[in-house]
């Protein structure tokens, strides 16, 4: 049975693409791309569409990765369709969980930050939209450690 997992920031052009990306190329990495479906989606519809922002294309190809996924807006249908959501800050979850409806929907929710290991006390995957090259790079950084915990949680329950 294959399990699907979403990737969900605000506008889909930064974080959600990067993980998408990053898991990805863990999952091809375990030979498991017919086990683990991955993609990703934003809160907000203003990138629908695009590409993920030049900037973290560009830092993701320095660690060999490929962010090309276009940008779309989650739906309710999609806690239909994954079974497992998961939201970059505790703002892209509260919107999720509202936007979720029923419990049994809300409980597809998980935030990323909770499986960073090594960086265990930060508390979400920050925009780096507004910063500078440093902050592209530290969630390059976190989504590296997370996406493999999370990877490792789903292959090892």
């Amino acid at each position: 049975m294959q399990h699907k997992i979403l990737f969900v920031c605000l506008g889909n052009i930064c974080r959600s693409p990067a993980a998408e990306g990053i898991m990805k190329q863990l999952v091809g990495e375990a030979g498991l791309d017919r086990e683990i479906l991955v993609d990703s989606a934003g809160i907000g519809s203003w990138h629908v569409g695009q590409l993920p922002d030049p900037r973290m294309r560009r830092h993701g190809a320095r660690h060999g990765y490929d962010f090309s996924s276009h940008a779309r807006q989650v739906t309710t249908a999609d806690f239909d369709t994954f079974d497992t959501i998961v939201a970059m800050d505790d703002d892209n979850y509260r919107q999720l969980s509202a936007l979720a409806g029923h419990q049994k929907r809300r409980a597809k929710l998980v935030r990323m930050a909770d499986y960073l290991t090594r960086h265990p006390h930060q508390p979400d995957i920050p925009d780096p939209y507004y910063g500078t090259d440093g902050d592209f790079e530290f969630v390059i950084e976190l989504l590296e450690d997370a996406c493999r915990n999370l990877l490792n949680k789903l292959t090892n329950p």
